[in-house]
C-alpha cells in the first residue's frame, strides 16, 4: 500500500478538523491559574492557563474580552469556558476562550473589589475631598430613572420636608450598558450649567447586576469631579456601590437621600418656636433686671435730691480751694526765706564787701586783674579799685615774695 504524503499545512488542517469535530472539545470548562497574561493593541487577550504539572495556551478574542467585568491578573485562579482547536500556522493547539470567571468568587464581586482598591489608592474616597452639603438648597437635581419608584419617593419626601426647594429631574437609564454614559452626561450637564445646588443620584433596589451602573468607573470619576455636592442614594440599606464611596454623602435609600438633602420644615418650625420662646424669656429677664436696677437708682439720694449733691460738691470745692491757697502761701513763704538766705550768702561773697574791708583790686591799663607781681614792671601804670573809687598809679619798684619790708608797705 502506497503511503500518502501530506504537507505541513494539510496535516495541521486535518488535525484541526479532528479537534473541531470532537464534541468534548467544543464546549470545555477548564480550571487553572493565569500566567503570562497580555493584552495586545488589537484588543485580543493572550495568556497561559496552568496547574502544578502542565500548561495550556489560551486566546480570548476582543469580542469576548469586552464582556469581562474584572481585570484578569497573573496568579488568579479562574474557570475558563471555550473550545480547543489548532492554530494552523504554528501547528499548536490552544484553548479559544469565550468566558473567564474567577474561581470561588463572582466576576462582579472581583471587579467591584478591584475598582474599589484602585480608586481608594487614588484618594477618591478621602473624607478631606468631600464637599459639605448646603443647609438650605434652593435647587436640587435628581439624576435617576424618570419612570422608576425612586424618583417618586424622592419627590414625595422633598415636598413633605422642604417644599421651598425646586426639584429638577434629569432622567437617565439606571440599568444596562447605556446607563453609565447617560449618568455621566447628566452629571456633567448639571455642573456645566450649574442647574442646582445639590445633586441626588441613584435608583431603587435590585440585584448586583441591576445596580452595576453605579459601580462603573466612569460614573465614579464623574461624581468625584462634580463641583456640586452629590448624594448617592442607590438600592436598599445593605447595598453598597462604588458611587457611595466616592459621593460626598451616602444615603441608605432614595427616600433617605431626600431626607438628608433638606431639613424637615416641621422640625425647623419647632426649632424656630423654641428660639422665639427663648428670646422672649431672655428679653423678659433683661427687663426685670433693668427694672430692679432702675428701682435701686431711684432710691439713691442723688436722684431724689440732686441739689443736695450739688451743695456737697460746692462745699468740697471750697474746702479744696482753701487748702490749695494755704498750701500755695506756705510754699511762697518757704521760697522767700530760701531766697533771703541765698541772697545773704551771695552778698557775703561779693567783691564789694571785700573792698569795704580795706582791700583793693589792681588792674593793668587793659582792665585785666593783676594776680602776680611778675605781671608788671617798674614804670608801668596800674589802676587800683577801692570801695569808693579808683586810683591811677605808677609802679616805681617791684618786690617779689613776702618779706617784712613789703609787709610794712
Amino acid at each position: 500500500m502506497e503511503q500518502k504524503i501530506l504537507s505541513v499545512s494539510e496535516l495541521n488542517e486535518h488535525i484541526r478538523l479532528l479537534l473541531d469535530g470532537d464534541d468534548l472539545l467544543a464546549g470545555l470548562c477548564v480550571r487553572g491559574e493565569l500566567s503570562n497574561y497580555k493584552i495586545y493593541p488589537s484588543g485580543h487577550h493572550y495568556f497561559t492557563l496552568k496547574d502544578d504539572k502542565c500548561a495550556l495556551r489560551c486566546v480570548m478574542f476582543r469580542s469576548s474580552a469586552e464582556k469581562l467585568r474584572f481585570r484578569p491578573e497573573n496568579g488568579l485562579r479562574v474557570l475558563v469556558t471555550g473550545r480547543v482547536s489548532v492554530y494552523p500556522r504554528d501547528g499548536a493547539y490552544q484553548l479559544y476562550c469565550s468566558s473567564l470567571t474567577p474561581e470561588g468568587v463572582g466576576d462582579l464581586h472581583l471587579a467591584f473589589e478591584q475598582l474599589k482598591a484602585k480608586l481608594e489608592a487614588e484618594g477618591l474616597f478621602d473624607r478631606a475631598r468631600k464637599k459639605p452639603l448646603p443647609a438650605f438648597p434652593k435647587r436640587i437635581a435628581v439624576i435617576t430613572s424618570g419612570a422608576g419608584a425612586a424618583v417618586r419617593d424622592i419627590i414625595r419626601v422633598l415636598r413633605a420636608r422642604w417644599p421651598m426647594s425646586k426639584v429638577i429631574i434629569l432622567p437617565v437609564r439606571v440599568q444596562g450598558a447605556e446607563a453609565p454614559p447617560e449618568i455621566v452626561g447628566a452629571l456633567r450637564y448639571a455642573n456645566r450649567w450649574q442647574v442646582a445646588d445639590l445633586i441626588i443620584t441613584g435608583r431603587g433596589g435590585g440585584s448586583i447586576e441591576d445596580l452595576w451602573a453605579f459601580n462603573d468607573e466612569r460614573v465614579a470619576r464623574a461624581i468625584a469631579q462634580s463641583e456640586i455636592p452629590v448624594i448617592s442614594a442607590v438600592g436598599h440599606e445593605p447595598d453598597v456601590t462604588i458611587a457611595d464611596y466616592v459621593a460626598d454623602l451616602r444615603a441608605a435609600t432614595p427616600s433617605n437621600g431626600a431626607e438628608l438633602a433638606v431639613p424637615d420644615q416641621m422640625e425647623m418650625r419647632a426649632h424656630l418656636q423654641q428660639l422665639r420662646t427663648r428670646c422672649r424669656e431672655a428679653l423678659n429677664k433683661q427687663l426685670r433686671v433693668r427694672r430692679e436696677k432702675l428701682g435701686l437708682y431711684a432710691e439713691r439720694r442723688a436722684l431724689r435730691d440732686p441739689l443736695r449733691l450739688i451743695e456737697y460738691k460746692r462745699q468740697l470745692l471750697d474746702s479744696v480751694s482753701l487748702r490749695m491757697v494755704s498750701a500755695q502761701r506756705e510754699s511762697l513763704a518757704h521760697r522767700r526765706r530760701a531766697q533771703a538766705e541765698y541772697a545773704a550768702k551771695l552778698d557775703a561773697l561779693s567783691p564789694l564787701k571785700v573792698l569795704a574791708r580795706g582791700y583793693s583790686i589792681a588792674r593793668n591799663t587793659d582792665g585785666l586783674p593783676l594776680r602776680s607781681a611778675a605781671q608788671v614792671s617798674p614804670g608801668e601804670k596800674i589802676d587800683l579799685t577801692l570801695s569808693d573809687g579808683a586810683l591811677r598809679c605808677a609802679v616805681e619798684e617791684v618786690y617779689h615774695g613776702h618779706n617784712e619790708e613789703t609787709a610794712g608797705l
